[in-house]
């Protein structure tokens, strides 16, 4: 390759692995649209059980934090634009704007955290993964339950059974099989951009 070609190419693709990580971002969030789909609605609340915080959490640990939150960026963007990507196979700006939308947004915030906490090698044990995605998981509440108080206009007590009790134990099951399968998932993603 001539050097005037080698220079235009490294312009427009400044890294040999650009291809590899938009794909990967396209898979992140494929994973956590497909986990979403995985719902059990409660009658009490309009917070859905549902396998996003799964997906979440294992996509920014397994992919570090620029591709984690880049891939629920993506997730996030296309169900506003209305794609039935949400759970329960929802999208678009009312969902975004309800009950649900401070824990979309904060999934974003989630991956990056996770992704930042494994970028310091948090997920190189499974106590210490697991103590990642509880950090994770801790930061979807900080941006889901503000949110869902000021939709349902509970109080603290009525936003707290409404949008935590009734998860924390699904919760910590969901980032415990997470932990375990994040060894696999760190690999898999190390061979593919490797």
């Amino acid at each position: 390759m001539n050097p005037q070609a080698a220079t235009l190419r490294l312009a427009v693709f400044p890294r040999s692995g650009l291809l590899t990580d938009a794909l990967l971002v396209v898979a992140g969030a494929g994973l956590v649209a497909v986990a979403a789909q995985i719902e059990i609605m409660l009658g009490f609340t309009p917070v859905p059980i549902s396998g996003q915080t799964f997906a979440v959490l294992l996509v920014g640990a397994a992919y570090g934090p620029l591709l984690g939150a880049s891939s629920l960026l993506l997730y996030f963007f296309v169900g506003l634009a209305g794609a039935p990507v949400y759970s329960g196979g929802d999208g678009g700006w009312e969902i975004v704007r309800g009950a649900t939308g401070g824990y979309l947004v904060g999934f974003i915030a989630a991956a990056l955290v996770t992704g930042w906490l494994a970028q310091r090698r948090w997920d190189r044990r499974f106590n210490s993964a697991v103590a990642a995605m509880l950090t994770g998981s801790v930061v979807i509440y900080a941006f889901g339950l503000p949110w869902l108080a000021r939709e349902i206009g509970a109080g603290v007590e009525g936003t707290l059974e409404a949008g935590l009790y009734p998860f924390v134990v699904g919760d910590l099951l969901k980032l415990y099989l997470a932990g375990a399968l994040l060894p696999g998932a760190w690999k898999l993603v190390e061979r593919l951009r490797g």
